[in-house]
């Protein structure tokens, strides 16, 4: 998407990959030292370099030119590569484990995509990092950005989709694990801010989102903001946390399986 191409030019200054994330996605692969594994939609790389720490050879893959410029200047140690999805550039069974974080929303279509990574990988998992519309509208953020976080979830394919997807594609079993944000979250995704609501008040972090860089309107981010201070000011932003809190996670780890017989 364009959008990536501007948010690319200052993206790495509040996103980057979170440690606990991170390792769960490690343990959640299986990383092996000598296997080769590939990130989809890897943006400037975060994430894949962190799982590299963690063993493997790896390849990262992204349709934004502009993010694979910058995760090329960040290490040689990973093939990057500018390509899409639902045509990726690799021979069958390439891969032991695919990973994606926090894009699946931005694809074409669920079925051709998961049908791509499918092909590409041999016995071993795929694992993605999401959300959910369920999840999203619980959000405390929708108290103040109701029209963004809605337009903003509707592109989001409910897990029901997702795991319809997956069985189109070939894969042999889905499970879920749920993801709660934590206090000292590293990456500034969307709901990163649900324990410091300040974070939303820096244009910088905004910039750094999709739903504020390419759906919400300059007019609702002004009027959101401006009420969000008067809430942290006066302390009743403590009520609206707490009016939001939730049992069904802020985000997901989905895991599916591939079995070759």
């Amino acid at each position: 998407m364009a959008i990536y191409e501007q948010i690319g030019k200052s993206y790495d200054l509040t996103r980057r990959a979170d440690p606990e994330i991170a390792n769960r996605l490690a343990v959640q692969l299986q990383i092996k030292s000598d296997l080769l594994y590939l990130d989809v939609a890897c943006g400037t790389g975060n994430y894949t370099l962190a799982l590299a720490k963690h063993g493997g050879i790896w390849h990262g893959i992204d349709q934004s030119t502009k993010m694979i410029d910058v995760a090329r200047n960040k290490s040689s140690a990973v093939a990057w590569q500018v390509g899409e999805v639902e045509v990726l550039p690799y021979a069958d069974g390439s891969f032991s484990g695919i990973l994606c974080t926090l894009a699946i929303h931005h694809f074409v279509a669920l079925t051709p995509a998961f049908r791509e990574i499918y092909r590409v990988l041999t016995a071993g998992r795929f694992l993605l990092f999401s959300a959910t519309p369920e999840q999203m509208s619980k959000y405390w953020l929708v108290e103040y950005f109701p029209e963004a976080i809605y337009k903003s979830a509707e592109q989001m394919p409910s897990l029901e989709k997702v795991k319809y997807a997956l069985n189109e594609a070939g894969f042999d079993s889905v499970d879920i694990e749920p993801y709660f944000i934590s206090e000292n979250l590293q990456d500034l995704f969307l709901y990163s801010g649900k324990h410091r609501p300040e974070i939303y008040l820096d244009e910088n972090v905004r910039s750094g989102i999709s739903t504020f860089a390419l759906v919400a309107s300059a007019e609702e981010i002004a009027n959101g903001c401006e009420r969000l201070a008067a809430d942290i000011h006066t302390g009743r932003i403590a009520e609206i946390v707490k009016k939001y809190e939730n049992h069904i996670g802020d985000y997901l780890f989905i895991t599916a399986q591939k079995v070759v017989t």
